[in-house]
């Protein structure tokens, strides 16, 4: 038997910030009606993505502490364009939220950026360079 991941549980300080950044990457968060600190997204192929607030989870994981330092965990969102891997990026710096990797041309063929989301979460953005 194969165990199937078709979940993300993404532990967060502040529910209304973290749906608002996440909205900004195209993802819809409804809060459970009877857990606010509960919300979950699911998304094309059956991947559902969770957030709890660390007051929610704490206490079912017990000895659980925020990690510090960098992300540990990246999320990556794959657009159409490298400009649209920009045009993101410079709206998420500008809306206050931190950039860790400007926009660049990686190697592999990508351009690719990387920010924070509000707990220090790391979130990739990248796109296919065009093939010359």
């Amino acid at each position: 038997m194969n165990p199937t991941l078709n979940t993300i549980d993404i532990i967060v300080s502040d529910m209304e910030a973290s749906i608002a950044f996440y909205a900004r990457l195209g993802l819809e968060f409804k809060l459970d009606a009877n857990t606010p600190e509960h919300a979950g997204c699911d998304l094309p192929g059956g991947l559902h993505v969770m957030l709890d607030t660390e007051g929610f989870r704490t206490p079912l994981l017990p000895g659980w502490s925020a990690p510090t330092g960098g992300p540990r965990t990246l999320l990556c969102f794959e657009f159409d364009s490298p400009a649209g891997v920009d045009a993101k990026y410079a709206e998420l710096v500008g809306a206050g939220y931190r950039g860790i990797a400007e926009p660049f041309d990686a190697f592999w063929g990508m351009r690719y950026a990387t920010v924070a989301d509000p707990d220090g979460g790391g979130i990739d953005l990248y796109a296919s360079l065009p093939t010359t």
